[in-house]
């Protein structure tokens, strides 16, 4: 009885061997794998505040342009978010995806729903780094994020050379005069658009 219980521990050594090594090997894939998530969600992070910072760009330049517009009547269109981009919004973006370690590789204006938005596409600068997966050694990330400039506000009357009304969900109703405002009388770009990244 004694040399068979030898021989089947004898026999389970190789056994265990191979499943150890087996099991090791799962996790060393299991960890390529998981920073391969991690490179993914980072690119997507990278690409979300550079999409935002884009319409941010932009968000604050349709401000402008509705102050330039008020003595003309021309103010209409930029407030609710109708003219073509005021902005390539690539300065900020590009700042954006610096400081996330990635390189902004465009921000297109579009318009999503007809409201003015800004596609940005971004790549790592980072790699997902040595592992036991022959070609991701210097494999990068790349994501596409989309914000959309949502207007706030919407023109109760327009005459030109008399005061002047809008309505802004959360500010209320504003009475302008075009010809005695001063800038910093007017909602702030945040009063006056909503920026949110597109589902």
């Amino acid at each position: 009885m004694f040399p068979r219980l030898r021989d089947d521990k004898g026999a389970t050594i190789p056994l265990f061997v191979w499943v150890v090594g087996m099991v090791l090997f799962a996790a060393f894939v299991f960890f390529v794998f998981a920073k391969g998530a991690v490179a993914r969600s980072g690119a997507q992070s990278a690409a979300d505040a550079a999409a935002l910072a884009a319409a941010q760009q932009a968000r604050d330049e349709l401000r402008l342009e509705v102050i330039a517009g008020l003595p003309t009547g021309a103010w209409v269109l930029p407030l609710e978010g109708k003219v073509p981009s005021p902005t390539s919004g690539f300065p900020r973006a590009q700042q954006l995806a610096t400081q996330n370690d990635s390189t902004l590789q465009f921000v297109n204006p579009t318009f999503v729903a007809g409201n003015l938005a800004y596609e940005a596409r971004i790549e790592t600068n980072y790699t997902v780094g040595d592992s036991l997966v022959p070609g991701t050694e210097d494999t990068t990330a790349k994501a596409n994020a989309t914000a959309v400039i949502e207007p706030r506000c919407h023109m109760v009357a327009n005459v030109p050379g008399q005061t002047i009304e809008f309505f802004c969900d959360g500010s209320g109703l504003w009475v302008i005069d075009p010809k005695t405002f001063n800038a910093g009388d007017l909602p702030t770009a945040k009063e006056l658009y909503e920026v949110n990244l597109a589902e």
